[in-house]
C-alpha cells in the first residue's frame, strides 16, 4: 500500500509528535506531510532521516515564530497537499490534520488529540487566559473561532474513522461533531520509567505551572495539612499564584523545573502523584504509574481511562483544594500495591498502542474490502 501520515505541525518533541513517532515506526516507507517543520536538529531522530512536505505556511514571514499566528490559514493549507495516489491516509489531528481531502479510493483513518478546543467547549477559558475577552481583538478572535468551527466540523465528515485518544475525547468528538469513534490510548515510554517499590513520605505534583493544571490547588490543600510533606516540581507563567498558595508551609517544597533524570526519581520515590488538570489523557500519570506509583487525580478526562479507582489511585469529584485533601486521607486508608500500578501502566506501552492501531486500520480495510497493511 502506498501510506501518507499528516501530522498538523513540528516545532518540539512532545505528545502528538511521541504518537508520530509510533506511526512512523508501525509504518516507515510511508510519506510524512505537515504544515510546517520546525523542530530543532537535535530532536529529529525519531523521523529517522525523513524529510516532511511542508505547506506554503512554512515560507509565510516570520513564520518559525509566529507560525501558530497563521491558525486562520491552516485549513486552507491542509487541503492543498495533494494525497490522490494514495491508498490509505492517517492524519494524527489536533486541529486541522483531518480535514486532509481524499478521494473515494483512498482510506482516511483520523487519530484525534481533540477536537479544537479553543474552538469548541473551551473557548472562553482560552479567551480568558489570553486575555481576550473583551475589546476589538477579542471580538476578531472570536469571529475567527466561529469561522474555524464551522469548518472544523464541517471537515470533520471527511475521514472514513475516527479515532480517539480517550473515552473523554470520543465523548467531545460525539458532541462537537456527531461522529462515533474508537478509543486507542496514546503512547506512553513505560520503560523510560523504571519500577521501584519502595516509596518516601512525600507526595509528588510534576507540571508546566499554567493556569488550568490547577496546581495552585494542591499547594493550598497541602498547606492545611502541615503534617504532610508535598514537592512540587516544574516551572511556568502560574509560580507566583502557586508560591503564594504554598505560603511560607514548612512541609511544601518548590523545586522549580528539574532535570528528566531528576524527575524520574521524584516519580519513582513518590508516595503518590497528584493530577488536579482536566486532560485529554495524561501521560504524566501513566509514567508515575510506571514507576509503581499511585496516583490521586481529578475524575475528569483522561484520568478515568487511566486511573483504578481504589486500586492504583484516587479520583476526586471537584477541582477544589477541600476535594484534593479529603482524596489525600482515603489514599491513606487504601493499601495499594506498585506492581498493581506497574501492571496497570503496561496498558498503555508503545507495544501495546502499535498494536491497536494497527488492528484499527486493519479493521477498516477489511470493511472497505481493500488489502490490509
Amino acid at each position: 500500500m502506498k501510506i501518507a501520515i499528516v501530522h498538523e505541525w513540528m516545532d518540539t518533541y512532545a505528545g502528538s509528535e511521541r504518537v508520530l513517532e509510533q506511526m512512523l515506526a508501525l509504518f516507515p516507507d510511508a510519506d510524512l506531510f505537515t504544515i510546517c517543520d520546525f523542530l530543532p536538529d537535535d530532536e529529529r531522530a525519531f523521523l529517522q532521516g525523513k524529510v516532511p512536505t511542508t505547506s506554503f505556511i512554512q515560507r509565510l514571514p516570520r513564520a518559525r515564530k509566529w507560525f501558530r499566528y497563521y491558525l486562520g490559514l491552516m485549513p486552507l493549507a491542509v487541503e492543498q497537499f495533494d494525497l490522490s495516489g494514495y491508498d490509505l491516509v492517517i492524519s494524527s489531528n489536533h486541529a486541522v490534520a483531518k480535514g486532509a481531502l481524499t478521494g473515494p479510493a483512498t482510506l482516511h483513518v483520523s487519530y484525534v488529540h481533540s477536537p479544537m478546543r479553543y474552538a469548541w467547549d473551551l473557548q472562553h477559558q482560552y479567551l480568558r487566559q489570553s486575555g481576550l475577552d473583551r475589546g476589538i481583538k477579542g471580538a476578531l478572535t472570536r469571529l475567527l473561532l466561529a469561522r474555524l468551527r464551522m469548518w472544523d466540523h464541517a471537515s470533520s465528515a471527511r475521514p472514513d474513522v475516527i479515532l480517539a485518544n480517550s473515552a473523554w475525547i470520543a465523548e467531545r468528538i460525539r458532541k462537537a461533531w456527531r461522529r462515533e469513534s474508537a478509543v486507542v490510548h496514546p503512547p506512553v515510554d513505560v520503560e523510560g520509567f523504571p519500577f521501584r517499590p519502595s516509596k518516601s513520605d512525600a507526595y509528588v505534583i510534576a507540571s508546566r505551572l499554567v493556569a488550568y493544571k490547577r496546581v495552585d490547588l494542591v499547594a493550598e490543600a497541602f498547606r492545611a495539612m502541615p503534617d504532610r510533606k508535598l514537592i512540587i516540581a516544574g516551572d511556568g507563567a502560574e509560580m507566583p499564584k502557586v508560591r503564594a498558595a504554598a505560603g511560607d508551609a514548612p512541609n511544601i517544597t518548590i523545586l522549580g523545573r528539574v532535570p528528566q533524570a531528576e524527575l524520574v526519581a521524584l516519580l519513582q520515590s513518590a508516595r503518590a502523584f497528584l493530577y488536579p488538570a482536566e486532560e485529554d489523557f495524561g501521560i504524566g500519570m501513566v509514567e508515575a504509574q510506571a514507576c509503581g506509583t499511585p496516583l490521586i487525580a481529578f475524575r475528569r478526562g483522561g484520568a478515568a481511562d487511566i486511573v483504578r479507582d481504589g486500586e492504583t489511585g484516587v479520583l476526586f469529584p471537584e477541582q477544589t483544594a477541600a476535594s484534593i485533601a479529603e482524596a489525600v486521607r482515603r489514599f491513606e486508608t487504601l493499601s495499594i500495591a506498585p506492581e498493581a500500578c506497574r501492571a496497570n501502566a503496561e496498558r498503555f506501552s508503545n507495544d501495546v498502542f502499535r498494536d491497536r492501531l494497527l488492528h484499527a486500520i486493519r479493521a477498516a480495510c477489511a470493511a472497505r474490502g481493500m488489502p490490509a497493511p
